[in-house]
């Protein structure tokens, strides 16, 4: 991080690519550990037979750790862990891509929830859909996956080597998108709820031979958009992620290991932090898009209107957001050590990165987004910080 970010002790944000590792270093630990050639375990995880990578959506380590009456088993586990960090934007396509390649956004391509795309569309990267306007076009055909991320996922690499793949995913995650730019080269087993996502974790990894796979839990995340952060709601399905985790804990064979992880934290955003795009025409002068994540927010502005735009949002936003010209953020080392040139475009010309409780919304594009209260996208410790559980029945 540059200059006044990583001086800022109230609002801790990180370097994506911190020394202790970070999601990018998941996959390739865990193939090493499983004797895939040209992976190295930088994590330290310990070779195993069988591995089960739990991503629960949205579990940031200190909203984890805040509440351990809320998750005894994962609690249990953040004894002998540290967190590792997210990468930026921390959200949950880019994070999907990053343990999907084992590379950071500015080699994979996804650069956010939201992002342009070469024919000047805004790009939902959850959805495959354009973004925002009264109608959604599936844009697969035209912003083909595989040609977005042409690199082979860390999942196809592991079963060319004969590891068996195994994904365990919402059913509605079946040839989407992102699943295809990201997880592809797995077995696909669409789940329906708690129990068969345990059920079909468990039988991925049952047998004899290397196995992995990749469960995935995104109901936490939904409460804490909705609710907050440490609401009651939030806590109680907490409480049930965590009987979900203690449950595949619990029917591991010899041999095999539960690894869990999340792809961001998140902050919960009053209603005074929320500044909305839709209704302060300043904001919107010289401003041709506008994408990205409330809290990590892409502004591509008309030509030649970028230094005007920036004077604009930095006398507006004040202290409560980082802004960086896409230069500055990329020799920042916010996207990795490395933006290849193609995925340039695809990041915004400012980057607005929330360091308080601060959010920037649109009511009249996006009126539902723009009435949640969790957020996330960018790099304080509440965002950034994920946790790194692993439980082995033989340890």
């Amino acid at each position: 991080m540059s200059g006044d970010a990583s001086q800022d002790s109230h609002h801790h944000s990180r370097v994506p690519q911190a020394p202790d590792g970070s999601l990018v270093d998941v996959v390739p630990s865990l193939l090493a550990g499983l004797g895939v050639a040209g992976f190295t375990d930088r994590l330290g995880l310990n070779p195993a037979r069988g591995v089960c990578l739990l991503l629960v959506d949205g579990l940031g380590w200190l909203s984890l750790r805040k509440h351990p009456r809320d998750a005894p088993f994962l609690t249990s586990l953040t004894e002998s862990s540290y967190p590792i960090t997210a990468g930026f934007p921390a959200t949950t396509a880019t994070s999907v891509a990053t343990i999907g390649t084992g590379v950071p956004a500015g080699q994979h391509g996804i650069v956010g929830y939201t992002f342009a795309t070469p024919r000047g569309d805004l790009i939902n990267a959850l959805s495959w859909h354009t973004h925002g306007g009264a109608k959604r076009v599936d844009l697969r055909e035209r912003f083909v996956p595989e040609d977005i991320q042409p690199q082979p996922t860390t999942l196809e690499r592991a079963a060319a080597s004969g590891v068996r793949v195994t994904l365990a995913v919402p059913h509605v995650h079946r040839n989407s998108g992102l699943n295809r730019v990201a997880l592809r080269g797995a077995d696909f087993q669409g789940v329906h709820a708690l129990g068969d996502l345990a059920g079909s974790a468990l039988a991925a990894v049952s047998g004899s031979e290397r196995s992995l796979c990749y469960a995935y839990h995104g109901d936490l995340d939904l409460l804490g958009h909705v609710y907050g952060v440490g609401s009651l709601p939030w806590r109680l399905q907490l409480a049930h992620v965590d009987r979900l985790a203690a449950a595949i804990a619990e029917g591991l064979p010899p041999g095999a290991q539960l690894v869990v992880i999340a792809d961001h934290g998140m902050v919960t955003v009053p209603q005074e932090g929320r500044l909305d795009f839709d209704t302060e025409p300043a904001l919107q002068a010289g401003v041709h898009l506008l994408g990205g994540d409330p809290r990590a927010r892409y502004v591509y502005t008309e030509p030649g209107a970028t230094d005007d735009v920036l004077a604009t949002w930095r006398e507006l936003i004040g202290d409560r957001a980082w802004i960086r010209t896409r230069d500055e953020a990329i020799a920042a080392g916010w996207f990795g050590p490395v933006v290849e040139p193609h995925i340039r475009d695809r990041i915004g010309d400012l980057i607005v990165a929330a360091r308080t409780d601060f959010a920037i919304v649109r009511s009249h594009v996006t009126p539902k987004l723009s009435r949640l209260i969790g957020h996330h996208g960018s790099l304080t410790a509440d965002e950034q910080l994920v946790p790194l559980l692993v439980y082995r029945p033989d340890a």
